[in-house]
């Protein structure tokens, strides 16, 4: 497999113009479904139009208390606002915009196919990229974040992350060291999602170090990668806001973790004793006061980083779909979410098998297996841990197709052969789940259901928002789902979308629909809205109709309506309900 980059770039290209062909109509509709890349487009958008590099601010959200603050980076602002600026001049500002945000996605697919290719080159066979690449298009998963539109921050995530397993993989120390310091400095510098992968990694830099001393290469080049890498993410990337002590961003708090740690994982490599069992002792003693500096410097950041108040989680992050654990899912959601982690691991358990006599190869199996079990158990915690489960568990289902079909295929015995070697190769491409999950007959939707799903559908379309970007410019008071997509497709401001820093207004939001009309003229008012819009039917809807079936929501949709709302005539088949706000 001496063309195996050739071979991942024809793979890449070729998914790239697929994607891009089926997406196309969602693209012609701009139709950014997530909540997040609508707002990444009206941050680049801002960005574009003059808003400070470091001013993060979201100023078309909650515009009367001065904006909401956003916890995002500028790092992944860059291609996208690269791909409209060299789009525009020939096909013009909205089409611009329409296609930068289908191809930006797909830029970051490459690095991690790139990352993934050289894990399984690496720890199960340089003859197994292909398999690989088979086994990507059924991690679905996965590739949701690097779909045409998903523009918001999760592939590159993703890509990093990849990126940083290869290192961990790489028998050349000093490289990999470099690698996976440097691509952790760019994944904080975008966000804390995979900080708990990222500290599990430095810490296996140090547990190499103490199996081996001859691994001081590794830790030392990635000590200072690391260090040198995050001191330059925070001096490039961290807003105006970030530059005080918070828990949720590339903050004082994480660079002085990260300038500690680093600083005494230079120091650890620097001794030269052969005695693995000081090494250990200074290895836990080194780890001590990193987690006695961060305990000590930064208290506030112990517990939950995302500071979300009570009566907001309540309110809000408790009815988050992505952040409810995997057995709170269907069956079906369940299986497909699941087979490819355990397959992973099984074949990570067969590769460091077979490696039980080479230590330095096993050290390095072991260490990308690591994350990707830790990846598995958070499932039970939070869903949204899918797409990095799934992606660290790709080289691993690899070995087991790549293992087990071959012996298989050589039994002597027909009835062994022919099922067995069809068998391993579907558990380890994972194409058996899906397999199965398609045969089994889908649970009928109730009648409720399929107006959700209709109403989650519709509302956001560029068809259905258009009369409502005709009114007069205003603040409009709605969902705080539907925040971000008023932001990106009208001139109107609104009070709130799912960002956690600003949970004042995301409480007050779901209050408002909660209470009696006197709480939702008080909170809207202190808004300074104009407008007041609702979409029924839409999945946050169904919380007010739920948990509120006498609150302000359901008296409006009753047709109970307070002399301060005129309706708005949006057309006869508008989904949505609009008042103007008689002040």
């Amino acid at each position: 497999m001496r063309h195996w980059k050739l071979i991942v770039l024809l793979f890449w290209l070729g998914y790239a113009a697929f994607a891009l062909f089926d997406k196309s109509g969602q693209i012609r509709g701009f139709a950014l479904s997530d909540t997040d890349d609508n707002l990444r487009m009206a941050q680049v958008r801002g960005l574009l139009g003059g808003q400070g590099w470091f001013d993060l601010v979201q100023h078309r959200l909650d515009p009367v208390h001065g904006g909401a603050d956003i916890h995002w980076s500028r790092l992944v602002d860059l291609p996208l606002a690269g791909l409209m600026l060299a789009l525009r001049p020939f096909i013009g500002g909205p089409d611009a915009e329409r296609w930068a945000a289908a191809i930006a996605p797909l830029l970051a697919f490459l690095p991690m196919l790139l990352a993934l290719a050289l894990i399984t080159r690496r720890l199960v066979s340089k003859s197994a990229v292909p398999l690989l690449l088979v086994t990507m298009v059924f991690a679905a998963s996965t590739l949701g974040m690097v779909q045409p539109l998903r523009i918001d921050h999760h592939g590159w995530q993703l890509a990093l992350l990849a990126l940083a397993l290869s290192g961990l993989a790489d028998p050349d120390r000093r490289r990999g060291g470099i690698v996976t310091g440097l691509a952790s400095a760019a994944s904080l510098a975008i966000g804390l999602e995979l900080l708990i992968y990222l500290a599990l990694m430095g810490a296996t830099h140090v547990l190499f170090w103490v199996a081996d001393r001859a691994e001081r290469a590794r830790l030392m080049a990635y000590s200072v990668s690391l260090s040198g890498g995050t001191v330059a993410a925070f001096l490039l990337f961290a807003s105006h806001a970030n530059r005080a002590a918070l828990c949720d961003a590339l903050s004082p708090v994480w660079l002085g973790d990260a300038l500690v740690g680093g600083a005494l994982m230079a120091g650890l490599a620097m001794i030269r004793s052969d005695r693995w069992t000081l090494r250990l002792a200074l290895a836990v003693g080194a780890g001590l006061i990193v987690l006695g500096f961060h305990a000590m410097a930064s208290p506030q950041c112990l517990t939950r980083l995302e500071g979300v108040s009570p009566e907001a989680t309540e309110l809000w992050l408790s009815h988050v779909r992505e952040a409810r654990p995997i057995y709170r899912h269907g069956a079906n959601t369940i299986a497909l979410m699941l087979s490819l982690p355990i397959a992973g691991l099984l074949g990570y358990s067969l590769v460091a098998w077979r490696a039980r006599d080479d230590a330095d190869l096993l050290r390095r199996i072991l260490a990308v297996a690591l994350p990707a079990l830790i990846a598995l158990l958070l499932l039970f915690w939070q869903t949204r841990t899918g797409p990095a489960a799934q992606m660290m568990a790709l080289p691993g289902a690899v070995a087991i197709a790549f293992i087990l079909a071959p012996l298989a295929f050589n039994a002597k015995n027909a009835l062994i052969r022919v099922p067995g070697t069809v068998l391993a190769v579907m558990i380890g491409v994972g194409a058996l789940a899906p397999l199965i999950v398609g045969q089994l007959p889908a649970k009928a939707k109730t009648a409720a259901q399929k107006r959700v799903d209709l109403a989650n559908r519709t509302c956001p379309s560029l068809r259905a928002m258009a009369p409502v970007a005709r009114q007069p410019r205003g603040i409009v008071f709605s969902f705080v789902d539907l925040g971000p997509r008023l932001i990106s497709v009208t001139r109107h401001d609104a009070i709130a979308g799912p960002y956690h820093r600003n949970d004042r207004a995301i409480a007050d939001v779901m209050k408002a629909f909660r209470g009696d009309e006197a709480q939702a003229r008080r909170i809207i008012s202190a808004y300074g809205s104009h407008y007041l819009l609702v979409c029924p039917n839409m999945s946050t809807a169904t919380i007010f109709q739920a948990e509120a079936p006498n609150g302000f929501y359901m008296q409006l949709i009753k047709g109970r309506v307070p002399d301060w709302l005129t309706p708005v005539d949006l057309g006869p088949k508008s989904p949505f309900l609009m008042w103007k706000v008689n002040r």
